[in-house]
Order: structure tokens, then C-alpha cells, then sequence
């Protein structure tokens, strides 16, 4: 298994929209050395394109730094339904190191995706995992937390990171 180095903003390639893989296509390396890299850096979320890979693949784990992982690797993902309220909810970004932004979010969704061994899945996710969910699929679609703010807050959130960029 390898680090990756993670993209960060501004680089173009996280405003892009990502391929889908093939279904034949072997990820394997991929995920695992994205597993590696969210949990070294550490972080709860991972996208293929915030390593240079412009994939429709996102792995996540939101409960490992609490206790055992648990890590859920998406490939091909797609939100089927969405439920609840939207809420608000501060959110960080592995490429935009030091920003925390607030962001609005359904509060569940259902996402159905193709797991690393081919295998099609649909679980229902609420709260911090639907937002984590959503938030990732966002990098696939080129779409970051910035823009999601609006434009007050993201020429404030743009002032942070320019102050504490690495």
C-alpha cells in the first residue's frame, strides 16, 4: 500500500466531473492506498479525484476515530433518495486543509453503489454518514464545499485557507 498525495485546492482537477469505472475494471490498489491515505491523514472521507484519480470512487469510515473501523469503499455511488430536513452542519476537506465550512444537507439519504468486489449495494444513511456520503459524492461530481456557501461566506472561507494554506 501506498500514501497518496492529496489534491487541494485549487487545482482543476477537483472541479472536475469524475468517470464512471468500468464494470470489469479492478480498483483494488486504488482503495486500498486511498484507505491508507484518509486514515493517515487523518480523515473520515476520501475521494478519487482529491488523489489525482478522476474515478467515481470514495471511500469513507466516520466512526474509526471513536472505535473499530469500519470502512466503506463506493464505487460508481449514486444518492437514490433523500429524506428529512436539511441541516446544517460544519464540514472540513482534506484538500482544503483548516477550513471548516457550514454547509446544508439532507439529513438521510439512501446511496447505492458497487462495493470493491463488483457486488451492488443500497444502505440508508443518516446524519454524520449521510453527510459524509453526500460530501464525497460532491468531489466526484467536481462540486467542493465552497461552492456550496454562499458567496459572503466562501470569500471568507477563501481568507482563511489563503492564511493557513500549506
Amino acid at each position: 500500500m501506498t500514501l497518496l498525495p492529496i489534491v487541494t485546492w485549487p487545482d482543476p482537477l477537483l472541479c472536475e466531473v469524475c468517470v464512471p469505472v468500468a464494470e470489469d475494471e479492478d480498483v483494488g490498489d486504488l482503495v486500498r492506498d486511498m484507505l491508507e491515505t484518509m486514515y493517515d491523514a487523518p480523515g473520515r472521507g476520501l475521494a478519487a479525484p482529491q488523489v489525482g484519480v478522476a474515478k467515481r470512487v470514495f471511500v469513507m469510515d466516520c466512526g474509526w476515530k471513536d472505535g473499530t473501523p469500519a470502512p466503506r469503499v463506493c464505487v460508481n455511488p449514486e444518492i437514490v433518495s433523500v429524506s428529512g430536513e436539511a441541516v446544517s452542519g460544519e464540514e472540513g476537506c482534506l484538500s482544503i486543509p483548516g477550513v471548516l465550512a457550514g454547509v446544508e444537507r439532507p439529513e438521510a439519504v439512501t446511496l447505492r453503489y458497487r462495493d470493491v468486489d463488483g457486488g451492488v449495494r443500497e444502505v440508508a444513511l443518516r446524519g454524520f454518514e449521510a453527510r459524509c456520503a453526500q460530501h464525497e459524492l460532491d468531489h466526484l461530481n467536481g462540486i467542493l464545499t465552497l461552492d456550496r456557501l454562499t458567496p459572503e461566506a466562501r470569500a471568507e472561507a477563501e481568507r482563511a485557507y489563503a492564511l493557513g494554506a500549506p
